[in-house]
């Protein structure tokens, strides 16, 4: 016998032709009707033939049938005996007990959770997750409801995960810019689910195929303020690169001016010039010419 608490492991089990014992219960229930038309004394051809009829559906009752990904679990008086993945009609003593289980790949998608990421900030999350049985003897007998197993372990999983990472590379502290986040990097925050999520079910024989982040987002309550924030970063950025440009574009024209010999210009003329290219090129308006019909010096 199987101690208690022990890892399971899945054996194959032994069964018959089902095609050939189907032929032998309804020859046996067809037989019958002969029996009682040949033999002569009515009660021993009763006996006969009731006799013939519960043998064929004893035999009847020891048929199961099997698709593919599909397999049976066969115990005898609560012992493991075996599990059957072969497809096609089998047969087993009809009082072996029989548990069919898919091995076919399922999809779930996690509720929404509310987590804090890993700067605290209250986020949004969810996974999509593809998972199968591999092993029908750990999926059946080493936890209650397999289902449901797995159904927790990937809520505690994903919570898990979002805890250590934070939203966007905004939240981050200056120096941790190369660090991973859900945002940016939902391919790999996907793959380190994948990978934790396949040591949290192996005890139940389930193989984790595929896990993806399914929603995102900030929690309703932070969620205006972080878009003002992106707003604003995303016109810092744009700040600063125009600036660069605008830069780039002052230097390149002092020089162009200052190699042709177009004009000479003194320190004073050249911060004048600067002043005014970079009001012209960083302006979020258009620049209004004024002329100017006195001298820079007065």
């Amino acid at each position: 016998m199987t101690p208690p608490n022990s890892k399971s492991q899945e054996r194959p089990a032994q069964s018959a032709n089902g095609i050939l014992m189907l032929l032998v219960g309804l020859g046996l229930i067809l037989a019958a009707p002969v029996v009682l038309a040949v033999v002569a004394v009515k009660i021993v051809a009763v006996i006969l033939a009731a006799t013939l009829v519960s043998i064929g559906l004893f035999v009847l009752c020891g048929l199961y049938a099997l698709q593919p990904n599909e397999a049976m679990a066969i115990l005898l008086f609560g012992d493991y005996r075996g599990t059957d993945r072969k497809t096609g009609l089998h047969w087993v003593l009809p009082w072996y007990t029989r548990t069919k289980i898919s091995l076919r790949a399922r999809n779930i998608t996690s509720d929404t959770l509310k987590v804090n990421d890993k700067r605290g900030n209250p986020v949004e999350i969810a996974a999509n997750v593809v998972w199968r049985v591999s092993d029908s003897a750990q999926a059946l007998f080493d936890v209650d409801d397999y289902q449901a197993f797995v159904d927790i372990q990937v809520d505690t999983g994903l919570r898990d995960i979002a805890s250590h990472y934070a939203y966007d590379h905004g939240e981050q502290v200056e120096g941790e810019e190369s660090e991973l986040t859900l945002r940016a990097d939902a391919e790999d925050v996907a793959e380190r689910l994948g990978v934790e999520l396949a040591k949290r079910v192996a005890i139940a024989g389930i193989t984790i195929d595929e896990a993806r982040l399914a929603h995102l987002a900030y929690a309703p309550e932070i969620a205006g303020a972080m878009l003002r924030r992106q707003q604003a970063e995303a016109i810092l950025s744009a700040r600063r690169l125009i600036v660069r440009g605008a830069v780039g574009m002052v230097e390149s024209a002092l020089n162009d001016l200052g190699e042709r010999g177009v004009v000479h210009l003194d320190e004073d003329r050249k911060a004048a010039m600067v002043s005014n290219l970079l009001v012209v090129l960083c302006a979020d308006r258009e620049a209004q010419p004024v002329v100017n019909t006195g001298t820079l010096y007065g």
